[in-house]
């Protein structure tokens, strides 16, 4: 009974990309085309939410789930990092039609080829996961 919220909130998490178009290819292909505002928009409201949510994070306003303050550590800043990570997750967004949020609503939807990307997805982070140790951070 304890776990309820994240059920409810994937559930509504779900919800709110379906209703927003955001799990659409089609809105997908018009972004990386740059014919619509519709997905940078809706990307821009989500970098606003988190930008918001990380102040109150490290004021400790809100807390975690057992009620203790949330320790964010601090990131190296690195430009070359940063667009490599981008264009790899870029690319792998523009051919699989799905960033890693909408996979398992478009799951709930039935649109079951997309269990590809997700085998895909589980495979990359596992291969990091023993990689990792030996990548530069």
């Amino acid at each position: 009974m304890k776990y309820l919220k994240f059920l409810l909130t994937g559930i509504l998490f779900g919800i709110i990309l379906t209703k927003s178009e955001a799990i659409s290819w089609y809105r997908i292909y018009e972004m990386f085309k740059f014919q619509s505002f519709h997905m940078y928009g809706i990307i821009g409201t989500a970098i606003a939410f988190s930008m918001v949510f990380m102040y109150l994070f490290k004021t400790g306003i809100i807390t975690n789930y057992l009620g203790k303050k949330v320790f964010i550590k601090e990131k190296k800043k690195g430009l070359t990092k940063a667009l490599i990570g981008g264009i790899i997750f870029g690319l792998g967004w523009a051919l699989a039609g799905a960033c890693p949020g909408p996979i398992f609503v478009l799951i709930g939807h039935g649109i079951f080829p997309i269990l590809i990307v997700l085998i895909g997805a589980v495979f990359g982070a596992f291969i990091y996961g023993i990689l990792s140790k030996k990548l530069p951070h």
